[in-house]
């Protein structure tokens, strides 16, 4: 059984401690949503868990969660409703919004909620290929179909809606190969792929898997004096979105140093509910923004739907935590991540890990660890099927059903076939430690012993 797999256990009693260590070691501050686990399981006594995906999800900070029960009691009304219980839900909202753009950079005005990331990725696409269409449909301009340029390495919820639009000849789309140099999509080979008819560029800022963090500042910058020159010869704006799903509560994120038009919100990867946002600048003023959906015009009419007040209360107490802390977080991060690394390749051996999200020149998330034990027998998921601490993924969670197939995103990146295969993907938390660096190695060193005996004659 995965990482993935393994049903979390209710916190009543004896099943969920928040206090204290295997082994009686260092303990836990009362009341955390601590992703260390007991579980009482066939009669053998407690066993320990270490949750180390938290670039899959990550727990319900006990604020956003408190947040989500007083909204849930206090702010029930509809906030379309003129009357006290209506106003309070729409206050609680307004409130949110503010976190958010606080959160970002950027301003109240900017902030769209949605149901996650996905929505608002599909939102921008489709927005870019509207006004792609809009402006070509005025006296004089040339008719085309609208291009978009991505990277090879982005989400499913980048990658699929273009693949459809493409399939029904709606759009054209180019996914620029990242660097296997850098592992990033680097500029000038965006550039490159740039059209007459391009109407959108969207990159990631840090990817889920390597946690390379990509050249977005840069590409920004010259794709806004390319548009200058677009202006001059009647050619459509191109428009600039990222994905900042993975970056948010990791790394400093301000939408006026990225330049971008559009940045996508993902609570769940930042200790909120799972809803989401979409920043846009100037949403149909300055930056183009089209409905997907249409009814009671709630967030002006952008995206209708009477407002989830609850998980929108989370999500703003989540991002209030991100702008008072954000430094902290990286920071303890970075360190216990640096931490695992140094004890992976002291318990293993220099030449048996592989370091897939090490790149020569390029930062990464603080919290990302991609690496590959090598060896035959040693696929990712055999290796987790044989730990009996860790939970973790051997890439993205949305690809968790694709068997033993090495990731797409490491064989891009130009990781070899058999080191992609064997490859981990541990991303530790706000709360993870030193001490659960270590049960975890211990984990994986045990693992690796049963599965090399497996082989053995």
């Amino acid at each position: 059984m995965t990482g993935a797999d393994w049903p979390l256990p209710s916190r009543r009693g004896a099943d969920w401690r928040a206090g204290g260590r295997h082994g009686g070691g260092e303990g836990r501050k009362e009341g955390a949503d601590w992703w260390v686990l007991l579980l009482w399981g066939r009669g053998e006594g407690p066993d320990w868990r270490v949750y180390l995906d938290h670039n899959a999800t990550t727990p319900l900070a006990p604020e956003a969660a408190q947040a989500v029960r007083d909204a849930m009691h206090q702010a029930w009304g509809n906030p379309s409703s003129s009357h006290p219980a209506g106003r309070k839900a729409k206050e609680l909202i307004g409130c949110a919004r503010e976190s958010l753009a606080r959160m970002v950079g950027g301003r109240p005005e900017d902030i769209v909620f949605t149901s996650g990331g996905t929505e608002a990725n599909n939102m921008v696409i489709h927005t870019a290929c509207r006004h792609f269409l809009e402006s070509r449909a005025r006296p004089g301009a040339s008719r085309g179909t609208p291009h978009i340029v991505t990277s090879s390495v982005e989400h499913d919820s980048i990658r699929l809606p273009l693949e459809q639009l493409v399939k029904e000849s709606l759009a054209e789309a180019t996914f620029v190969a990242v660097s296997p140099r850098s592992g990033r999509a680097e500029v000038d080979d965006v550039l490159t792929a740039i059209r007459p008819t391009t109407c959108l560029v969207s990159i990631m800022l840090a990817n889920n898997e390597t946690g390379v963090i990509m050249p977005v500042t840069e590409l920004s910058q010259h794709v806004h004096a390319l548009n200058q020159r677009r202006v001059a010869e009647g050619l459509p704006r191109i428009l600039v979105h990222t994905d900042a799903a993975q970056m948010i509560g990791k790394g400093r994120v301000d939408v006026q140093e990225l330049g971008v038009d559009y940045l996508t919100i993902v609570g769940h990867k930042f200790y909120g509910p799972r809803i989401g946002a979409l920043y846009v600048r100037g949403p149909s003023t300055t930056t183009p923004l089209h409905p997907m959906l249409f009814g009671g015009g709630q967030e002006r009419s952008f995206r209708p739907g009477t407002e989830n007040t609850p998980m929108i209360a989370g999500l703003g107490q989540a991002a209030e935590l991100v702008s008072k802390n954000w430094e902290a977080y990286e920071t303890h991060m970075r360190d216990v991540r640096d931490y695992l690394e140094a004890r992976l390749e002291a318990s293993f051996g220099k030449q048996r890990i592989h370091l897939n999200s090490h790149f020569t020149g390029s930062k990464r998330l603080c919290n990302t660890s991609n690496f590959s034990i090598l060896g035959p027998g040693l696929q990712g998921r055999r290796v987790l099927s044989r730990c009996k601490m860790l939970l973790a993924s051997v890439g993205a969670a949305c690809h968790s059903e694709k068997g033993d197939r090495p990731s797409a995103i490491l064989l891009s990146c130009g990781i070899p076939y058999e080191v992609a295969q064997n490859a981990l993907r541990l991303s530790v938390g706000r709360d993870t430690t030193r001490a659960d660096v270590d049960l975890v190695v211990q984990d994986l060193v045990q693992a690796v012993v049963q599965l090399d005996q497996d082989q053995a004659p």
